[in-house]
């Protein structure tokens, strides 16, 4: 069989076993497995089975994904999450939407300490849910902005997508965070301009609630030095150069540990738990990573990427309406799969198509993730909206689609102002020197 039939063959295989309900990585080393084997012979193809597992596991720049996760438990063990959530309260409560951006502002901080977007739409949903309900916010309006602000854990660095994007196609994480910067305040102010606009178009979904004094704004802020100088630590440390990324996620963790054991609140349970939750995460992970190692290769084996950008250039496509199109595809893999399924499955085919095109690869890393993230609120699915009502059963899925309606809106804009002006990802890392 020629290799290009047999690549076609092995994408046929892979999505075949995800529909099966196989694991994603496992469907990905199975079919890249058997493609390998069909392509080179089976003594080469079963060395993989050896030679990309230890890859990964020995991999300095993938010790970054446990360590940022532990950074993550640890800090929602230590009540960090809770701490953003006052402090931005207490200062826009009263205003109009006011604990709506709240909401958003300290899903913003606690990815800064998370980069997951599942956790941070989980965690936030303790937090937030039940103090926007009882100040009468409409229901499908809370659980939208929480489901909504979640997608901000892996917009906002320290990212654990963008560095499994950095890794699987070799680009500097540093700049990748470097680069999601402008993009990550971009988008809390975009989401609570949207905000305030559904505030006053709709104001009984988002009253106002009660002023604080100053009094009260200055003790949560006082709470909350902890979490700022968690985050300033990690970021500056790996903005300055003085840490690389992983000497920062270990600093972030042990910072992080060390407040939650000074408060009291690290029980011999919570540790155990966060260790078991980081354990359990990470394994996930690696699977999928180990898997999209082998099924990479054989993609790459196949000649099927290059043979998709040679069409392409046969069609003669306008760059951008190939960039459109890869968007519409990100945002459908993105309401169907999870943040990592999604990039690893497709990157594969699109990063040589991106490279092509002349495209910056520090942009399209940042626009990936993007649409990932907004693929993760619209439906059929949408993963946070579900891990937000599965949080709060009582409210239906159609009341938070509905709630997200705004939200929307506020992405599509965010992701042309990118498309349309790469400079908002390219500027910062070539001041920084990470051209």
């Amino acid at each position: 069989m020629e290799p290009l039939l047999t690549g076609l063959a092995g994408l046929g295989l892979m999505f075949a076993l995800i529909a099966l309900h196989v694991p994603i990585g496992v469907a990905m080393g199975m079919s890249g497995l058997i493609g390998c084997g069909l392509i080179l012979g089976w003594g080469p193809a079963l060395s993989l089975l050896s030679t990309e597992p230890s890859s990964a596991l020995g991999s300095l720049a993938l010790a970054v994904i446990p360590l940022f996760l532990l950074m993550g438990n640890f800090a929602h063990a230590g009540g960090l999450s809770t701490e953003l959530y006052r402090v931005a309260g207490s200062f826009l409560g009263h205003r109009p939407g006011g604990l709506a951006i709240s909401t958003v502002l300290g899903c913003a901080g606690f990815g800064a300490v998370c980069g997951s977007s599942v956790a941070t739409a989980a965690t936030m949903s303790r937090i937030a849910l039940p103090e926007m309900t009882a100040h009468r916010y409409g229901e499908g309006f809370a659980a939208a902005t929480i489901a909504t602000g979640g997608t901000l854990g892996i917009i906002i660095p320290p990212s654990v997508i963008l560095v499994l994007y950095g890794v699987l196609t070799e680009n500097s994480i540093t700049a990748l965070f470097v680069a999601s910067v402008i993009p990550g305040l971009l988008t809390v102010v975009i989401y609570m301009f949207a905000v305030a606009i559904y505030a006053r178009v709709a104001p009984e979904h988002a009253p106002v609630g009660p002023r604080s004094d100053w009094a009260t704004r200055l003790a949560t802020v006082r709470e909350c030095w902890a979490v700022m100088l968690l985050a300033i630590a990690v970021g500056v440390g790996i903005y300055s150069g003085v840490f690389t990324v992983t000497e920062a996620a270990s600093v972030g963790a042990s910072f992080a540990f060390f407040i939650a054991l000074a408060r009291g609140r690290m029980t011999m349970t919570r540790f155990i738990e966060s260790i078991r939750d980081t354990a359990t995460s990470t394994a996930l992970i690696f699977v999928i990573i180990i898997g999209a190692s082998v099924f990479s290769y054989f993609v790459t084996l196949s000649g099927l990427p290059q043979a998709v950008i040679q069409g392409i250039e046969s069609l003669g496509v306008a760059p951008l309406l190939v960039i459109v199109m890869l968007q519409v595809m990100y945002l459908i893999a993105g309401a169907i799969f999870d943040e990592i399924a999604a990039m690893v499955i497709t990157l594969p085919f699109v990063y040589p198509l991106i490279i092509g095109l002349g495209y910056d690869p520090l942009w399209w890393g940042v626009v990936n993730v993007i649409l990932i993230s907004m693929g993760m609120i619209i439906p059929p699915i949408g993963i946070n909206v579900f891990v937000v009502q599965s949080m709060a059963p009582h409210i239906p899925l159609s009341r938070i689609y509905l709630g997200i309606t705004p939200y929307v809106f506020a992405d599509i804009a965010r992701l042309a102002l990118i498309t349309l002006f790469p400079a908002l990802c390219t500027w910062l890392p070539k001041a920084a020197g990470w051209s």
